[in-house]
């Protein structure tokens, strides 16, 4: 995730003959964004624990990490598909299968529609309906909400486009319970204030990508001041969001004092950043990544709890 230079990258397109097998089914893996479904799964599973109040069916939990991983494939294979244009100017996406050529973008709208086909039926027939619906639901509105609207017409596309990433909540407690809980819904509210704070920090780092090919994040529109402002004002909702499940009865003692602990931590990476950005600090000086980096551990270690809690009660 570095930036090479300032100057776009000039990929060769390869023809049919440099398509090795290997290096083609690598490159349909990478259209999923493997990383992502990573983190997805890491909010999914837990949430599945607190809802069975212990050890969710083992069978269940495979099932809907294999339909989230289709869903989320989908997902990000229809980004690919509309975003090439741009991705051939980007630096840190100038890689991908569709810029290089190892996939072309008929087969990469063929793979994600078979994806998106298949998770919804996977869902359907083998966790239950309302996970299916909730699943092609998150991938429409990434795909169309974030992707095609948002994401080239505003500065908040990522605090809007999140909701999508928040799903996969809302996707583990329904496999469970067949319902929708104010547990899933704390809990999807913490990812929705997580994810500005955790994107802008990267954003900030390669602000020149998204300049040149015109898509406004908010560290383009923005200066690192106003930036960092925002940074802080939605860590502090998503630290006190995070505690409510205790008041509200969804956990034991184990989870808040984590909750709290890791929040003190990003708390100060948080007000760090606006005390370099405030002092005009640009640079490596400016040390962003830190709370990018930070920020998930702190994802993985807070569902972490959310999954032992349960047992300790």
């Amino acid at each position: 995730m570095t930036v090479v230079d300032s100057h776009p990258v000039r990929v060769p397109v390869m023809g049919p003959g440099y398509r090795p097998l290997d290096a083609r089914v690598k490159a349909f893996f990478a259209l999923t964004k493997p990383r992502v479904i990573e983190l997805l799964l890491m909010t999914t599973v837990p949430v599945m624990f607190l809802a069975a109040e212990g050890v969710p069916d083992l069978w269940l939990v495979l099932a809907t990490c294999i339909g989230g991983f289709m869903s989320a494939g989908g997902a990000g294979a229809y980004n690919m598909y509309i975003d090439r244009d741009i991705d051939a100017l980007m630096d840190r996406t100038s890689r991908r299968p569709l810029v290089t050529g190892m996939v072309s973008p008929r087969e990469c709208l063929v793979f994600a529609t078979a994806l998106a086909a298949g998770s919804t039926a996977w869902f359907w027939f083998l966790v239950n309906p309302l996970s299916a619906m909730l699943s092609l639901g998150a991938l429409l509105f990434y795909v169309v909400v974030y992707t095609m609207w948002l994401k080239r017409r505003t500065a908040q596309n990522i605090v809007w486009g999140g909701i999508a990433g928040c799903m996969p909540v809302f996707i583990g407690w329904s496999a469970v319970r067949n319902e929708v809980s104010w547990a899933a819904l704390v809990l999807f509210l913490v990812i929705f204030f997580w994810t500005p704070p955790h994107y802008w920090p990267l954003s900030m780092k390669v602000k020149d990508d998204y300049a040149r090919v015109g898509v406004p994040m908010l560290p383009v529109v923005a200066g690192n001041k106003a930036v960092a402002r925002q940074i802080v004002l939605y860590s502090w909702v998503m630290v006190g969001v995070s505690l409510l499940l205790w008041p509200l009865g969804y956990t034991g003692w184990f989870y808040p004092v984590v909750a709290v602990v890791l929040g003190a931590f990003w708390l100060k990476e948080a007000h760090g950043l606006q005390a370099r950005a405030r002092a005009g600090i640009t640079g490596a000086k400016l040390k962003e990544m830190r709370l990018f980096h930070w920020s998930i551990t702190y994802v993985s270690l807070l569902f972490l709890a959310v999954a032992v809690d349960p047992f300790l009660r």
